[in-house]
């Protein structure tokens, strides 16, 4: 049903998208006037959650670290921004903060809660106002308006914080999620609570995106977009096509833009899910994870990447890339990986799933084998699988998922690689 039929049809819906609609921030914000150092630093207003500046500029540069503006919400973020699941050891964390970076991704489920009260202590260390945190609640299980809005404040506590600049629904999958009045009437009672609504999405990005954006109701959105999603090809190399169009990455992005909705990009290294030592692949005294930084931020419409930095190395390595072109022998090079390594790289996009006439949950078959295979979670692998072990046995071998697959992947054998390789707990 389209967010006009909502409307339409449901008061109490009525009530609150107008209120959520009201404006861009779910706090209600006091006026949208400020600097570029309030947009900066996210320094509090006498309402006790902080504003930003009504226009400030797309990029700037500030002691050699470029900051980006996150669409409406017109906070300035460091270009590379930190993933929690997990995040370093706390003194990186203070060298990152003091390197620039100053948005931090969180969720309550990431490392059992210990990387909010990480980051509470780093509110302690260095003042709440260095740093901008995407907190997040999931709706998993029986999930209610009421789990939310628990889910939310033991979030805060932990956080040691009364505010998060972004309040986020995290992998939602499933587009009437973004609507329900459940979310709606959380978001509702937690105004005050969080200056603006986000979303992360891992799977049925396709579906999902576009209901988030249409809504109106949420300003940023996170996705995952690599150099898999390459643009482009290079006539030397025999490797795929323009799958950034074909897969609907290009046209989810330049929608998120067109309305002004702020853009994050995850999964930028994740290289067969994590990092690995390719040292052979160094072009130019460029590592691969430097041109891979270095790609995706060329796309202008990303605020930045999302990433994990775990030790001072990948930090030197990182934000060594930042502000620099990428080079014509580091494309060279991003093509030949791709090339190599393509053939078994799930985007996660969703379309195999939704060509199956049986229902088979595919995509979610495909992110349960990479936390087996790639990054060496097997626990979390069987969490993932758990309840989808059975619908998988509905397969019927016809080959549609295959056929849709803009990647070309064997999609019925990834399936049952998940369902036979999987150990199932107990």
């Amino acid at each position: 049903m389209a967010i006009r039929d909502l409307i339409e049809h449901s008061p109490r819906r009525r009530k609150l998208l107008r209120v959520l609609a009201a404006g861009t921030a779910g706090a209600a914000l006091p006026g949208a006037a400020g600097t570029l150092a309030a947009a900066l630093s996210g320094r509090p207003t006498s309402g006790g959650v902080p504003a930003s500046p009504a226009s400030p500029p797309p990029r700037v540069i500030k002691d050699g670290l470029g900051f980006r503006r996150l669409g409406r919400t017109n906070l300035m973020i460091s270009e590379i921004s930190l993933g929690g699941s997990p995040l370093p050891d706390e003194g990186l964390l203070r060298r990152l903060v003091d390197r620039g970076i100053n948005y931090i991704d969180t969720s309550d489920s990431y490392e059992n809660g210990n990387c909010e009260r990480k980051v509470g202590r780093l509110f302690q260390a260095v003042g709440r106002d260095k740093l901008f945190i995407h907190a997040r609640f999931h709706l998993q299980g029986p999930w209610t308006e009421r789990s939310i809005v628990a889910s939310v404040e033991g979030s805060l506590r932990r956080l040691g914080t009364d505010y998060t600049d972004i309040l986020g629904i995290h992998g939602v999958e499933k587009p009437e999620d973004v609507t329900d009045e459940r979310v709606l009437a959380a978001f509702e009672k937690l105004k005050g609570k969080f200056r603006f609504r986000g979303l992360t999405c891992h799977v049925n990005a396709h579906a999902v995106i576009p209901k988030a954006v249409e809504c109106g109701l949420y300003d940023m959105v996170q996705v995952g977009y690599n150099v898999f999603d390459l643009q482009e090809t290079e006539k030397e190399v025999k490797t795929y096509g323009d799958y950034l169009g074909e897969s609907g990455i290009r046209k989810l992005i330049d929608l998120c833009r067109s309305k002004d909705v702020g853009v994050t990009a995850m999964k930028v290294l994740k290289v067969g899910g994590r990092r690995q030592d390719l040292a052979s692949t160094r072009a130019g005294g460029t590592s691969l994870f430097q041109a891979m930084l270095k790609w995706a931020l060329e796309n202008e419409s990303l605020a930045s990447v999302v990433t994990e930095i775990l030790n001072d190395s990948q930090m030197d390595e990182d934000l060594g890339a930042l502000d620099k072109p990428l080079t014509g022998s580091e494309r060279r090079m991003l093509h030949a990986h791709v090339a190599a390594n393509a053939g078994d790289y799930c985007h996660f996009c969703g379309l195999c799933g939704a060509a199956c006439r049986a229902g088979v949950p595919t995509a979610e078959a495909s992110r349960s084998l990479v936390y087996a295979e790639s990054y060496g979670k097997p626990d979390r692998a069987d969490k993932e699988l758990a309840g989808i072990r059975a619908s998988l046995l509905a397969c019927s071998d016809c080959g549609a998922c295959e056929r849709v697959c803009p990647y070309g992947l064997a999609v019925r054998e990834r399936t049952r690689r998940a369902e036979h390789t999987i150990p199932q707990a107990g």
